[in-house]
């Protein structure tokens, strides 16, 4: 039986496991946190994705933890909805906001309750050393010593640390900062996600249900800023003092709560997403899409689990890349105006955003325009890889 290392227990790496029980390996997961990170966005599952999820028998626990969101609705300075773009309105894979909208904590529950009790977790530790050699890969571990494996996976995000020690990889800087937290908030939602947009600043409030409760993201456009993963807190308080609406009321409970994720946005370039018995999958290989990293991370753990099932590493991991390389391609691509048109420049800017975002559901054109994400999100046929026994 062949031994596998995953760094990282988030979405990529658990979906993983789950797959690599399921033909027969040996699999252990490493954790730089103490614990399975409960906080985080909402995510989409769009498009094959589904299809994964449902060979996993998870659709119906997914969609029990449905946000309750069916759409965005743009918001003006003083508040007032000035735009509105549904799920439904643009095909199966629903535009901006998909159909199947879900906590990244949530699935990540979902995800660890599937898997066999057999894999194994060592939590609030991470990978120091990796040493390849004919038999495997020797592994340093910060607190649990060393140890050898067949294969190494590192799904460790766009920071990888397994990146960093085996590839030479480029992180190109996207020109913006976003942050997440969770919060409370007063407002008659009825399922619509909120955008509130000034100059270079956004923010995106996500509702629960009718709790009450939301997630809230902040980001803002700029250089980067020395020091800011140090005390993102006082940085977005400076950031988004004297913006108005909600907003002093988010940033209020910003200060109050531990649950904050924080990042410069960036996109990963690597032209082969393996060396030797070391292969990346998720953010760690392919960081750098709007909105599709969960469903291309759920797809590329499905096909290299299933590819490694009947192949050497080598054959494996090159066949990895093939079947998802096209994919991966058309779901990077970046919304025109990048950062600018996420996070317009001036007031007139967010104006014209804001007109042809309201123009946009009464377009002649409108589901070919968007349906190049319906398109894109389904850009590969899954192979029905047989469960079998890992080959030696």
């Amino acid at each position: 039986m062949r031994t596998v290392l995953i760094s990282g227990a988030g979405i990529a790496g658990l979906s993983l496991a789950y797959w690599l029980t399921e033909h027969g390996f040996s699999t252990t997961v490493v954790e730089r946190a103490p614990g399975l990170r409960s906080g985080g966005q909402a995510i989409d599952i769009r498009g094959t994705a589904r299809e994964v999820v449902r060979r996993m028998g998870l659709m119906e626990q997914i969609r029990a933890h449905h946000t309750g969101t069916h759409g965005i609705a743009i918001l003006d300075e003083q508040g007032g909805t000035v735009a509105r773009m549904g799920s439904d309105d643009y095909g199966d894979s629903g535009g901006i906001v998909a159909e199947i909208e879900i906590l990244r904590g949530d699935l990540v529950k979902i995800l660890h309750g599937a898997l066999d009790p057999a894999v194994e977790f060592l939590f609030d530790d991470t990978i120091t050393a990796l040493t390849e050699h004919d038999n495997g890969v020797d592994v340093t571990f910060g607190h649990a010593g060393q140890r050898t494996f067949d294969i190494v996976v590192g799904a460790d995000g766009l920071r990888s640390g397994v990146r960093d020690l085996v590839f030479d990889a480029e992180v190109r800087d996207l020109g913006y900062y976003t942050s997440y937290f969770p919060a409370r908030m007063d407002h008659d939602f009825r399922g619509w996600e909120l955008m509130y947009s000034v100059p270079r600043r956004a923010a995106l409030i996500y509702p629960l249900g009718d709790s009450g409760e939301v997630r809230a993201m902040f980001a803002f456009s700029g250089p980067e800023v020395p020091g800011a993963r140090h005390d993102p807190k006082a940085l977005l308080a400076k950031v988004f003092d004297g913006v108005g609406w909600k907003i002093p009321g988010l940033v209020e409970q910003m200060w109050r709560t531990d649950d904050l994720f924080f990042d410069r946005a960036a996109e990963v370039l690597l032209a082969e997403w393996w060396r030797g018995r070391v292969v990346l999958l998720g953010d760690s290989a392919f960081g750098g899409s709007v909105g599709m990293g969960t469903s291309m991370a759920l797809v590329g753990a499905y096909v290299l689990a299933g590819e490694l099932s009947g192949n050497s590493h080598e054959r494996a991991f090159a066949q990895y890349q093939s079947e998802m390389r096209e994919y991966v391609a058309v779901n990077r691509k970046r919304p025109p105006g990048g950062a600018n048109g996420f996070l317009p420049r001036t007031r007139r800017g967010i104006w014209l955003r804001n007109q042809f975002m309201r123009l946009l559901p009464h377009l002649p054109g409108r589901k070919r325009m968007m349906g190049g994400i319906e398109k894109s999100a389904n850009a590969i046929t899954l192979k029905p890889y047989t469960r079998s026994a890992s080959p030696a």
